[in-house]
């Protein structure tokens, strides 16, 4: 480890760290700090359940989530999908830029602190198989497998398949969003007795209304898994800014 350090602080001499987002160069690797300043993090205090911030301490969780609880236990976002995030989560999830997986990570390590302390095994959300052929990579997998390195827990990435291809969530209602993937998820057969009894924190760039992570959770727990929570990047505010 000391010498992946002095490597690194080597390299940065020679390379200096050029800021994620393109501004003015930043002190380490990591976004300028004009962009810095410009990101939302959700910190307490929060929703238990959906993770959603609260402008006071109120209560334990919002009237959303008690009134339908979510297949997901509990979930947390990093940060507000909002002007700033958004450029950054859609070069990232459109734009081949993989080496934003790194800082995301770190986003996501921090705000899911507490789900990871209390998870067996961590998964990402699937790609449909032909949509994972046009896009080369699955962002979310791109997340959890250096999350799990990092945490130690076990890393399925073939927890759960998409079995069937769905139209884009964008756009939707929430009501919409959840006919377009009921039933779109399934626990291969080959993976059941990974999921039985596991505490499985699944791993997406964006909460919009749950739709997905709660399609997911649904076939999960279906398998036999004795929870799921959920970790994002970033979680939209009621009003939507934008494509995702």
């Amino acid at each position: 480890m000391r010498l992946r350090a002095v490597l690194s602080r080597t390299l940065d001499l020679i390379y200096p760290p050029q800021a994620l987002d393109g501004g003015t160069r930043p002190l380490s690797e990591g976004l300028s700090a004009p962009a810095w300043s410009r990101i939302h993090f959700i910190t307490d205090p929060l929703c238990d359940g959906c993770g959603a911030p609260f402008e006071y301490a109120v209560a334990e969780r919002c009237a959303a989530c008690l009134a339908r609880p979510k297949a997901f236990a509990r979930a947390r976002s990093a940060v507000v999908y909002d002007q700033a995030s958004r450029d950054l989560i859609l070069k990232f999830k459109h734009a081949d830029r993989l080496d934003l997986a790194r800082l995301f990570t770190g986003w996501i390590g921090r705000a899911a602190a507490d789900l990871l302390a209390e998870a067996d095994v961590i998964a990402p959300v699937p790609l449909h198989p032909g949509r994972l052929l046009r896009r080369r990579y699955n962002q979310a997998a791109e997340i959890a497998r250096p999350l799990a390195r990092r945490t130690g827990l076990t890393y399925l990435p073939d927890a759960l398949r998409r079995k069937r291809a769905t139209e884009s969530q964008g756009g939707k209602s929430g009501s919409g969003r959840r006919r377009n993937v009921a039933g779109a998820f399934e626990v291969p057969a080959g993976r059941r007795r990974q999921v039985e009894g596991r505490r499985i924190l699944l791993i997406d760039d964006v909460l919009t209304t749950g739709a997905t992570a709660e399609a997911c959770a649904k076939a999960l727990l279906r398998a036999g898994a004795a929870q799921v929570t959920l970790a994002t990047v970033a979680r939209v505010r009621e009003a939507d800014p934008g494509p995702i």
